[in-house]
């Protein structure tokens, strides 16, 4: 179904994550009760994947669905992450049983390994061509990286997109600030594609699972 144009503003909008935004709790699997945020990223991120695309899901993690379901939806489908076991079917299909269980493991069809080109590779330093995807995932990641390697990252994310690409990243707030969003793109060749909104809302989706409070923001940047 064709969004209209108010759809795809929203859809566009750099912001904090609400509580009354979409949200799925399957993707592949049943979502592991701890990721509280994922549900919400990951429902809006998928909006981005289109059947023609050459994607990357940065930094994906080992168990983590996305980068399945993007091999579904995508023409070609790359994932990297900094810990060498993406490299390992048996370890991937061992972390599936620690996150989702035995079950899920059974039933996870081997296409989905099949069809993913993966590597291990850190953010700052990407072994991909330049020009190469048109979509760039990067999902509740920026914020584990020191300043020096997450500018490094956004500059390589802009070194490998094409030049109508679009990096689709999520981050929690205030491990990463939003309202430095503007001058960080400003650094590293990158803008943001559509409206800004830094100011927190009261519906806001936030857990204190860690200790203190922490909110989600997402956003959505082009090349300048």
């Amino acid at each position: 179904m064709m969004m209209d144009a108010a759809d795809q503003t929203e859809l566009m909008e750099s912001r904090y994550v609400r509580r009354n935004d979409p949200k799925t709790d399957t993707l592949i699997f049943p979502l592991h009760p701890a990721w509280w945020s994922r549900p919400y990223e990951y429902e809006w991120a998928r909006q981005f994947a289109r059947p023609s695309d050459v994607v990357l899901d940065a930094a994906c993690g080992i168990s983590h669905p996305f980068k399945f379901w993007l091999a579904e939806q995508c023409q070609e489908v790359h994932a990297c992450d900094w810990d060498d076991r993406i490299l390992s079917e048996e370890a991937i299909r061992l972390d599936i049983i620690s996150d989702f269980g035995e079950e899920a493991a059974r039933e996870f069809p081997e296409f989905y390994l099949t069809k993913l080109h993966r590597a291990q590779a850190n953010l700052a330093q990407l072994p991909y061509q330049a020009s190469t995807f048109d979509r760039v995932f990067c999902i509740s990641v920026l914020e584990h990286l020191d300043t020096g390697t997450m500018l490094r990252a956004f500059r390589e994310f802009a070194r490998v997109m094409k030049p109508d690409g679009r990096l689709i990243a999520t981050f929690d707030v205030p491990e990463m600030r939003p309202d430095l969003l503007e001058t960080i793109m400003a650094v590293t060749g990158l803008t943001i594609d559509g409206k800004l909104s830094v100011e927190e809302p009261e519906d806001a989706i936030w857990s204190d699972m860690y200790g203190t409070p922490i909110r989600c923001f997402r956003a959505v940047i082009r090349k300048s």
